[in-house]
């Protein structure tokens, strides 16, 4: 049956892609019915006007991981767990096949949030990433950057520097991902999961929830192994868990596949987030 929704998650893609194409040729920026938006159109910039002139004199107060506007729960009774990995897009940043083909042969599922500049890394994986079945592909923004509205850094790593910026760093990598995919993320995780309040309103404004979370998985892929699966082994029913996908060189891996069967026989589940409403 995966088999089957797996050819057919193909073939929609392929029609979808030739579908752009052919619109592309014909100069046709909007498609009833579908969010793919040139970032250079008139409508783009026309939007983009509106939420700069709505919250341009905003003025943040808060500036951290969990701000107003950010979910980091499933809302549910049922005994399962949202794995969510990261994918950012440095120089530095590979890809961890180890991890994704053991989730693949143990039928886990799992949401992966990729930044644009990994997808143009690493386009072929992408593609298989997108249309296999256990995955659910989500934005985690143009450049990789702390979501702010006047610049501020966390890690070393500055900000959006306005509220142009913002919009820009969440919007244009959820239409570069529809215009890959057929399907607007709904969710949003900016670089380093770190947002004024200002912010994380106007990327509310445009659509999309944030996802926070609630287990910290590997702190950025710096854990050793051990760590990683003692801190999956704390999760709860609900709990959203952050890992990284990008760096195979780290021990991530072999914390989630050491904490996978324990979680599995305590009865937990794997979910992804779509599936399921966030508070």
């Amino acid at each position: 049956m995966q088999d089957r929704s797996y050819r057919i998650r193909i073939i929609n893609r392929m029609v979808f892609k030739i579908l752009m194409l052919l619109l592309a040729a014909c100069s046709i920026p909007v498609i009833s019915g579908c969010r793919f938006v040139p970032t250079d159109t008139p409508e783009y910039k026309k939007s983009n006007a509106s939420i700069i002139s709505k919250y341009v004199r905003r003025v943040p107060k808060q500036w951290a991981e969990n701000v107003p506007g950010v979910k980091t729960k499933l809302v549910t009774d049922d005994n399962v767990l949202a794995l969510t990995l990261d994918a950012c897009g440095s120089k530095t940043d590979s890809y961890d096949a180890k991890l994704i083909n053991y989730l693949i042969k143990e039928n886990v599922q799992a949401t992966l949030f990729i930044n644009a500049r990994w997808i143009d890394k690493f386009p072929d994986i992408f593609d298989k990433l997108a249309v296999n079945p256990l995955f659910e592909i989500e934005n985690h923004g143009l450049m990789h950057r702390p979501c702010s509205v006047n610049g501020k850094s966390i890690y070393g790593i500055k900000g959006t520097k306005n509220v142009g910026q913002v919009v820009d760093e969440v919007e244009k990598n959820a239409l570069k991902i529809e215009s890959l995919t057929g399907r607007k993320p709904k969710f949003y995780r900016s670089g380093t999961a770190y947002y004024d309040e200002v912010s994380a309103e106007i990327v509310n404004e445009l659509g999309y929830e944030i996802a926070g979370f609630s287990v910290l998985g590997d702190a950025g892929a710096s854990y050793s192994a051990k760590k990683v699966k003692e801190a999956l082994l704390k999760s709860q029913s609900g709990d959203i868990i952050i890992c990284h996908m990008n760096h195979p060189e780290k021990e991530t891996a072999e914390g989630i596949i050491a904490a996978v069967p324990e979680l599995k026989s305590r009865g937990f589940g794997f979910v992804k987030l779509q599936d399921y409403k966030l508070k």
